[in-house]
C-alpha cells in the first residue's frame, strides 16, 4: 500500500521524515477535535484562547494539504 507523500515539515532546520510528518499531521487534527469537544473552560479566556488554536490549526492544516 502506498500513502501520499507528506508536506514537508522543518523544524529549526531539521526536516521531519514522512513518518513524523504524519504524526504531526495527525495530531493538529486529534488537538482540533479536542478543543471543540471539551474546549478551555467557560470564560471568555479560554474560549479565547481556544478559538485561536483552532484558527491556527486550521491555517497549518491547510499548508500540511497543500
Amino acid at each position: 500500500m502506498t500513502f501520499p507523500s507528506e508536506a514537508t515539515v522543518v523544524i529549526n532546520g531539521v526536516t521531519l521524515s514522512n513518518a513524523e510528518a504524519m504524526t504531526l499531521r495527525v495530531a493538529v487534527g486529534s488537538f482540533v477535535m479536542q478543543m471543540a469537544m471539551e474546549g478551555l473552560g467557560d470564560d471568555e479566556t479560554g474560549k479565547a484562547i481556544c478559538e485561536g488554536y483552532k484558527v491556527c490549526c486550521q491555517t497549518i492544516s491547510q499548508k500540511m494539504h497543500n
